[in-house]
């Protein structure tokens, strides 16, 4: 599977769960939202080896 965030890419390999991916580069889940083909996923969904995720950082304030 491709996870693009901001300007990099990372390519993993085998399935494994959105938060699981998000970890093994090295990003906090609870900091990004994760998106394939426009539509948000959740943490525990299996990714596909052939998804492509895009990760968009989550923006709080008041």
């Amino acid at each position: 599977m491709k996870l693009i965030y901001r300007d990099k890419e990372w390519e993993l390999q085998g399935r494994r769960r959105v938060r699981d991916a998000i970890k093994e580069i090295g990003l906090m889940p609870q900091t990004v939202l994760a998106v394939r083909e426009g539509k948000l996923l959740t943490g525990d969904l299996m990714l596909e080896e052939d998804d492509e995720v895009k990760l968009v950082a989550v923006i709080s304030g008041g």
